[in-house]
């Protein structure tokens, strides 16, 4: 199990999820361009130490971050998709994608998905955080696949 981010926007929302996955034990992907530069006090800020415990890796845009996936599945998480999470069946080497805070993926990017699901919630409300969002969705994928830690 690998989280990507799409081109994220807000280093804080990086932070939490280096840090979720620091928690978790899952590696992160970082696609750029990101809206703000690496050395960002918000982002360790956020991370904390734990950043120095999850296994990262930027990538240059998304092309070669696809290509570098290989056969593993690329699953989508978007408010555009019908499927919900909790009735989608994960894999242990699935790749759960999340876009950009302000605008999700590009149509192109969504294409490319073996997969798109969402996370259910009320219909008055627009979207959840980044953070939050890759948490539900993690705890989900690990705990069907039996690879939560400890």
């Amino acid at each position: 199990m690998r989280i990507a981010l799409f081109e994220p926007e807000i280093a804080g929302n990086v932070g939490a999820v280096l840090r979720l996955c620091a928690c978790l034990g899952t590696p992160v992907d970082l696609i750029e361009p990101m809206g703000f530069a690496w050395d960002d006090r918000r982002v360790r800020r956020t991370a904390m130490d734990y950043i120095d415990h999850v296994a990262f890796t930027r990538h240059a845009g998304f092309e070669p971050f696809r290509a570098s996936l290989g056969r593993q599945r690329l699953v989508l998480f978007t408010t555009k998709a019908s499927e919900s999470a909790y009735d989608f069946r994960f894999r242990p080497d699935d790749v759960l994608l999340f876009g950009k805070e302000s605008a999700g993926v590009p149509p192109s990017v969504a294409e490319t998905c073996d997969a798109r699901i969402r996370i259910p919630m009320r219909a008055a409300v627009r979207s959840m955080n980044l953070a939050t969002t890759a948490a539900l969705a993690l705890g989900e994928a690990l705990r069907q696949t039996a690879c939560l830690p400890g």
